[in-house]
């Protein structure tokens, strides 16, 4: 970011990496994934950051994760498949069972539907793109009855 930042010739080259880690989530973020992990979902997060700037947002969020794998500790940045593939390395799923939801539709939708992983896409732009998610929401409010849904069908 540091880096970024001098290209584009911003005054002060840290101030957006020192700033991250007091960005607040949107609104409905921790009582959706409260009420997701209520019923019974658990919680990983799949980031293309590092490990300090994840738990200050994870801290942000309020809400216990059950794991999470950052770009810096396994080398690789999504969309390369290196994030999914050490998500199945340390956790035991059923591949069918598992649910990837992002907001990034390039970073995450198109590899996990490569994976065959059913996504539900955050489109808080109305962007159109393809492949299509399994699902896609505006916002995180209506999380955990998608999952619920996306389980019974």
């Amino acid at each position: 970011m540091t880096e970024v930042s001098r290209r584009l010739g911003v005054g002060d080259e840290q101030a957006l990496a020192r700033s991250l880690p007091s960005w607040q989530p949107f609104p409905e973020v921790r009582a959706s994934l409260e009420g997701a992990h209520a019923r019974g979902w658990k919680l990983a997060i799949l980031s293309n950051t590092d490990r300090d700037f994840i738990e200050a947002s994870m801290q942000q969020i309020g809400v216990p994760f059950d794991l999470a794998i950052v770009a810096s500790e396994i080398g690789s940045y999504k969309p390369a498949p290196a994030h999914w593939e050490r998500f199945f390395e340390r956790v035991d799923v059923r591949r069918e069972w598992y649910v990837h939801v992002a907001q990034s539709h390039f970073h995450d939708v198109v590899p996990a539907a490569a994976l065959g992983l059913r996504t539900i896409w955050i489109n808080r732009y109305g962007e159109r793109a393809e492949p299509a998610p399994t699902r896609e929401l505006p916002d995180l409010s209506r999380l955990p009855d998608t999952l619920d849904e996306l389980v019974a069908a």
